[in-house]
């Protein structure tokens, strides 16, 4: 039997995406708004059309990890496809609509073009990837190794003068959330990073003004 590649998660939005969308039904949902609660079941999957979905998981206590955001044509609650119990929370960053799919329509669609399901496999497989390597990034690296990680991830190309822009406005509660840290750990390593030359505040966008220590 001859190789079939899985195609790139990285290759969406397809086609398929956009035709699974439209036979959906169109949802409006106002910012914060939490679409996927982790342990519960369901049978949709949502398909973002315009603005953006953060994936996270809980504690209870206030805790949360970051596993990702969604914009427009990405899907989430895929793994409802087993009918088992949700595996994180899904919450709108902003005022967000949605293209809401039952699991039977979702069904259907795939059995109608198979090659589709090689598709869902491979963002499975990267998002279980992912999981796995935050997980590890937890449980091994530290808080600050971990800022480390998240703000190189997150910068821009050096301009001119070798200064690197994050391309996301985040607060400090959001890289918290990312971190799996408290908020005042965060204010106090970027406090001590600007103190030290390292970066700087401007309009409450981070720069990266030169290489960050592996360290500190």
């Amino acid at each position: 039997m001859p190789h079939v590649p899985l195609p790139s998660a990285d290759d969406q939005p397809s086609s398929h995406v956009r035709s699974l969308a439209a036979l959906g039904v169109q949802r409006h949902y106002r910012n914060g708004a939490l679409l996927i609660q982790e342990g519960e079941t369901g049978d949709s999957i949502y398909i973002v059309l315009q603005g953006r979905l953060r994936a996270f998981l809980g504690d209870g206590n206030g805790k949360e990890l970051t596993l990702g955001f969604y914009g427009p044509l990405d899907y989430v609650g895929e793994m409802s496809l087993d009918g088992g119990p949700r595996s994180a929370n899904v919450e709108t960053v902003g005022p967000t609509t949605c293209s809401v799919i039952t699991r039977a329509t979702l069904l259907g669609y795939i059995a109608a073009h198979p090659e589709f399901a090689l598709e869902l496999m491979a963002r499975l497989i990267r998002r279980a990837r992912l999981a796995t390597e935050s997980a590890g990034n937890v449980a091994l690296i530290d808080v600050y190794g971990r800022l480390v990680l998240l703000l190189n991830q997150l910068a821009a190309e050096p301009d001119e003068a070798g200064l690197r822009k994050l391309t996301e406005r985040l607060t400090h509660q959001a890289i918290a959330q990312h971190l799996a840290c408290s908020r005042e750990m965060v204010s106090r390593l970027l406090k001590d990073l600007e103190t030290g030359g390292y970066i700087a505040v401007r309009e409450r966008w981070i720069w990266l003004l030169k290489p960050l220590p592996s360290r500190w």
